[in-house]
């Protein structure tokens, strides 16, 4: 159902509403003076309709159109308060008030209540435990946040899983001389959540770019969709909180390593979405993409401008980190600059100026104009007496530009928000600018290439688990990926007899399906090349609790990766890769990607590792084939797309050799309570 009833309402009822001017209700009231729709106010225990308080919310939409209630009662009091201003023609509300979910199990009692009536009735409620929202521009605050009303109305929106944050990141923009169309605090979204709040700014053409606050996600893919699809129109800025959770490690250590922060991030960046670590990064994206977008582009030029030297350096320090190109300035460009700045000063890119001055002007526009250059990245302590900065950046023409400006006091504000107002994205620091420049280029490489999901390839038959190291790599050969020569074993018999078959030397290792970590207790031996060291080998072994083993060749030296694929409880199928090994888990220098992935997808993830420089001949060493690890994370993913009994397969490490990609180890993990639900009469599991 539409939030314009919610967002846009006709008519506002406060149930709840109180005399005492400290109460929320009061303050609500208050917040709707300059509302210029029809406001009726509910108080069942003091009705005084000559001044507008009416007892029911009946009464009240009977004075005038109702299409919003905003509910400001006890926990226990408001899933039939909502009934009945669902009853009286509401169709949408606000719970304000705690004492749901958050507070234990009563609370989850109210809470699910409030959600059977929304369900019944079809009335959209936001909250509940919510501070509400803000429309500026339909002259509502639907909050009782003091100061609120003082946020003027803008082209950016704010969607808030706290409403605490959705109120500083409004005030932030309005600090920094920009306001919302809409900023929309959550609460624990009983009914709306954020991917409907997404959707419905899709249809509303009066917001030009969207800051996101996540902090957790029960439908991870109808956010992902929403995203994307909002995303191809308009940007969407995203913070999710969660970088240091503490969980329970999951079956494989890709189940360890895909956190849900680190989950989120990768999905919401498939999706289109521009990431940042904090609150201010997401105010300084959101400011400069509400402003000015790059053509698309893999890798746009930055020239930077700086009128001091050491802010320069902090800039370009931060871009370089950033991963942004810094170009260094054509001969032309550089002989023109030299007309107009002293031999002194450092000028092809960054550019210094020394101090601004009257050339000022003319730097930014042959700057900009170099054929290297998309953006132009400026800072400079203001000096109001002695230089207008504003009427240098005006007389630079429309050359993209973000600009940073330090200082202190009212002279400065007033250079910032000129600036804005003229369309130029203003920082109050080098970071700020580098924050600013990297949503941008990180805006323009999405645009130009756009992370569609895939349809699932060709699908193998997995069978039925549980599966042991032998199995899971006998499925992984079905896949295409390649393994070492090995022999299962039931005795030590069969050990002997595989040591001699193998070329030597061999691992050998405990076959068993419910021991994932052998390494952890002592289960794997290497090296072993005679007859005195295999028998060495299974006593260990069988010390450990082998029954039987895997005799199998030892690899040639390479690095080592850790792939895998999951099913993410909120997100789904999803895939991994990263630095592999017994060390997978304390260096987690992984990339994720929801699954169906294309094989472009696939083969550019390892560009995200740190270490990837181990990936391209590091000292010597074998050159990763990015294709060939791309047919790898397709299958798994493809895999575990289409079998929903499988929960977990990795394979860790998958050693990068001079002969290739080589499945060391593997993990296939399945859900045998799903397989026994999904068996056809015939007994064969219908997948």
């Amino acid at each position: 159902m539409s939030l314009v009833p919610l967002f846009a309402p006709r008519g506002v009822a406060v149930v709840g509403a109180s005399r005492d001017p400290a109460k929320l209700g009061a303050a609500l009231a208050r917040s709707l003076r300059p509302f210029p729709g029809y406001v009726g106010l509910v108080n069942a225990r003091e009705p005084r309709p000559a001044d507008g308080v009416y007892a029911t919310v009946r009464d009240a939409a009977a004075q005038g159109p109702l299409d919003l209630a905003m509910i400001c009662l006890p926990a226990p009091a408001c899933a039939p308060a909502l009934a009945e201003a669902a009853a009286a023609g509401a169709r949408a509300a606000i719970v304000y008030g705690g004492g749901f979910a958050e507070a234990g199990p009563d609370g989850a009692t109210h809470q699910r209540e409030l959600s059977a009536v929304a369900t019944d009735t079809g009335v959209r409620l936001l909250g509940p435990n919510t501070s509400g929202f803000l429309a500026p521009g339909h002259g509502l605050t639907a909050s009782f946040v003091p100061g609120a009303a003082a946020v003027p109305a803008g082209r950016i929106a704010v969607v808030a899983a706290s409403g605490g944050v959705n109120h500083a990141l409004a005030f932030l923009l309005a600090e920094a001389g920009h306001g919302v169309s809409l900023a929309v605090g959550l609460g624990n979204g009983a009914d709306v959540a954020a991917a409907d709040v997404l959707d419905h700014l899709a249809g509303t053409p009066d917001t030009a770019t969207v800051a996101l606050h996540v902090e957790s996600v029960p439908d991870g893919r109808r956010l992902v969709e929403s995203v994307a699809r909002l995303a191809a129109t308009r940007p969407v800025v995203a913070l999710v909180v969660g970088r240091h959770e503490i969980g329970a490690f999951a079956a494989s250590h890709t189940g360890a390593l895909a956190t849900s922060w680190r989950t989120a991030r990768a999905a919401l960046a498939q999706a289109g979405a521009v990431l940042v670590d904090d609150e201010r990064e997401l105010v300084d994206a959101v400011s400069a993409l509400a402003l000015t977008r790059l053509q698309p582009a893999a890798a746009p030029g930055v020239g930077v401008v700086t009128a001091q030297a050491g802010p320069g350096l902090l800039l370009l320090d931060d871009l370089r980190g950033r991963g942004a190109r810094v170009p260094e300035l054509t001969a032309a460009t550089r002989d023109e600059l030299a007309t107009v700045l002293p031999p002194l000063t450092y000028q092809r890119n960054p550019v210094d100026t020394g101090r601004p001055g009257p050339g000022f002007a003319r730097v930014l526009t042959t700057v900009a104009a170099d054929p290297g250059v998309d953006l132009v990245a400026g800072y400079a302590l203001a000096e109001p007496d002695a230089f207008d900065l504003v009427a240098a950046v005006a007389a630079a023409g429309d050359a993209p530009l973000v600009f940073g400006v330090g200082g202190a006091g009212p002279d400065v504000q007033r250079i910032r928000r000129e600036l804005v107002a003229r369309g130029v994205p203003a920082a109050v620091d080098p970071t700020g600018v580098a924050a600013m420049v990297g949503a941008l280029i990180t805006d323009a490489r999405a645009r130009r290439d756009p992370e569609t999901p895939a349809p699932a390839g060709h699908i193998v038959e997995v069978g039925s688990g549980p599966f042991d190291e032998d199995r899971a790599k006998a499925l992984l050969e079905r896949l295409g990926v390649a393994t070492m020569p090995r022999r299962a074993c039931a005795d030590r018999a069969a050990a002997h007899r595989a040591l001699a078959d193998l070329p030597g030397p061999v691992a050998v290792k405990l076959l068993d399906a419910a021991v994932l970590h052998k390494t952890d207790i002592g289960g794997v031996r290497l090296g072993v090349a005679t007859p005195d060291q295999l028998d060495a080998a299974l006593d260990a072994l069988e010390a450990a609790g082998a029954r039987r083993f895997l005799v199998e060749a030892m690899a040639p030296d390479g690095v080592d990766l850790v792939v895998g694929a999951r099913r993410d409880p909120d997100f789904g199928p999803l895939v991994l890769c990263g630095l592999g090994g017994t060390i997978a888990e304390a260096l987690a220098d992984v990339a994720l990607r929801l699954a169906p992935l294309s094989r472009a997808q696939a083969a550019a993830m390892p560009n995200e590792l740190a270490g990837r420089a181990l990936l391209d001949g590091w000292r010597g060493g074998p050159a990763l084939d990015r294709d060939a690890l791309a047919t790898v994370l397709v299958a798994l993913g493809d895999l575990l797309h289409a079998h929903p009994t499988l929960t977990d397969i990795e394979i860790n490490p998958l050693r990068l050799t001079a002969q290739g990609l080589i499945a060391l180890d593997a993990v296939v993990v399945a859900d045998t309570a799903l397989a026994q639900e999904l068996e056809t009469p015939d007994g064969h599991t219908d997948c």
